[in-house]
């Protein structure tokens, strides 16, 4: 495993396993961080507390499907569950540089009730 492919998969663990954003904030994300996210503001202050606060809800569970490195990029697609229930698949794309996430986009599409197609959303 290469030493970006592992400082990446430390932040994911934290983050998204451990729900523990306020660490992975903390240690890996750049105090000017850019936020695409329209919902989010920019800055590593700002973008924390209304992530803390999703993360905190008892019933918000993000799986981590896969996982992509490539350079000073990383691609994290999740699955959003709910209570029990998947809601979106989620991919978010963090820009690095260095050991620090710099910059984030999120792509989110909802669960459908009904599919055009047989084929599973992962």
């Amino acid at each position: 495993m290469t030493a970006d492919r592992r400082l990446v998969e430390d932040f994911v663990d934290v983050m998204y396993r451990r729900k523990d954003v306020g660490a992975a904030f903390d240690t890996y994300v750049a105090a000017d961080y850019v936020q695409h996210n329209p919902g989010l503001a920019d800055g590593r202050d700002a973008a924390r507390e209304p992530l803390v606060a999703m993360f905190a809800d008892p019933g918000f569970a993000p799986e981590v499907v896969r996982l992509l490195v490539d350079g000073d990029l990383c691609a994290v697609h999740l699955r959003i569950v709910r209570d029990g229930r998947p809601v979106a698949a989620v991919v978010d794309l963090y820009r690095w540089d260095g050991e620090q996430v710099v910059e984030h986009w999120d792509v989110i599409q909802p669960w459908p009730a009904t599919s055009a197609t047989d084929h599973p959303m992962f």
